[in-house]
C-alpha cells in the first residue's frame, strides 16, 4: 500500500503526542509533521503534500475551521477536539471524522477505517453522480435502477443513507442508488440542505415543524442525531 501522509496540528503537545504515538503503530500511515497552529500548518502545507490532517479546533490566532476554509485545496480532515458542539460545522466542511479528546486508540482506529473506506471509494469512483453544468444546481443525475435518473432539487422531500445505498425520497416516489451519503452530500449545493442525523439529510425549504428530537416533513418525522442536535436547532432557529 502506498504512504499516507499525516500531518498533526494541535497546540496542546501531550494531544498530539497521542495522536503521533498511534499513527506510529499503523504500517502505511506516517506522521511527516506536527505544528502547533493553523499558521504553521498553512506554511507547511504550501511546499508540502500531506493526505491526512488531524486537525484541533481551539488554537491560538485562528481556529482549526477557520483555518480549514480558507484552504483551497485541503487534504483529507479528522477533527480532534474537546468541543462536541462543532460537530455539525466540522461536517459541513467535508470533514472524515470528529473525534472527541480524550481519544482512544479504538476510536481512533474507527477513523482510519472511514478514511481508508473514503479513499477506496474515490479511487474506484466512476463519477456516475453529477451535476448538470450551467443549472446552477438546481437538478442532479444520480444513478438507479441501471441508468442516469435527472433529479430536480425541489422535488426532494428527504434523503435517508443506508450503508452504501441512498434513498430519496422524491414528490412523486423513491429512488434508490448505490452511494454513501458522503457522496450525496458532495453533490448537492451547499446551501439549502442540512445533515441532520448519519441516516438522515434534508432540504430546508420542506420543514414544516421541528423540535428538539426530530423534525417534520410532509407526514415523515425524522430524528435528529445526538451529535447533530445543538448545532442544526441552532441553525434551523436562525431561519425564524
Amino acid at each position: 500500500m502506498n504512504e499516507i501522509k499525516c500531518l498533526i496540528v494541535d497546540d496542546e503537545p501531550i494531544a498530539a503526542q497521542v495522536i503521533k504515538s498511534y499513527l506510529d503503530k499503523l504500517d502505511t500511515f506516517t506522521p511527516v509533521e506536527t505544528c502547533e497552529n493553523a499558521l504553521q500548518a498553512f506554511e507547511y502545507l504550501q511546499s508540502n503534500q500531506v493526505d491526512l490532517m488531524f486537525l484541533d479546533i481551539q488554537m491560538p490566532k485562528i481556529t482549526g475551521l477557520e483555518f480549514l476554509k480558507t484552504l483551497q485545496n485541503p487534504p483529507k480532515v479528522i477533527i480532534v477536539t474537546a468541543y462536541r458542539e462543532f460537530a455539525f460545522e466540522g461536517f459541513e466542511l467535508d470533514v472524515v471524522d470528529y473525534l472527541l479528546k480524550p481519544v482512544s486508540f479504538e476510536r481512533f482506529l474507527k477513523s482510519i477505517n472511514k478514511f481508508n473506506n473514503l479513499d477506496n471509494m474515490t479511487a474506484s469512483s466512476n463519477l456516475d453522480q453529477k451535476k448538470i453544468p450551467g443549472s446552477g444546481g438546481e437538478s442532479i443525475w444520480v444513478r438507479a435502477d441501471r441508468k442516469n435518473v435527472k433529479i430536480k432539487l425541489e422535488d426532494i422531500n428527504y434523503i435517508e443513507g443506508l450503508k452504501d445505498y441512498v434513498k430519496i425520497y422524491v414528490r412523486n416516489g423513491l429512488i434508490i442508488s448505490k452511494m454513501p451519503m458522503k457522496n450525496m452530500e458532495k453533490i448537492l449545493p451547499s446551501k439549502g440542505f442540512i445533515r441532520i442525523h448519519r441516516s438522515y439529510l434534508i432540504p430546508i425549504s420542506k420543514i414544516s415543524a421541528f423540535n428538539n428530537e426530530g423534525i417534520e416533513i410532509d407526514a415523515a418525522i425524522l430524528p435528529i442525531g445526538k451529535m447533530y442536535k445543538e448545532s442544526v436547532i441552532r441553525y434551523l432557529e436562525g431561519y425564524i
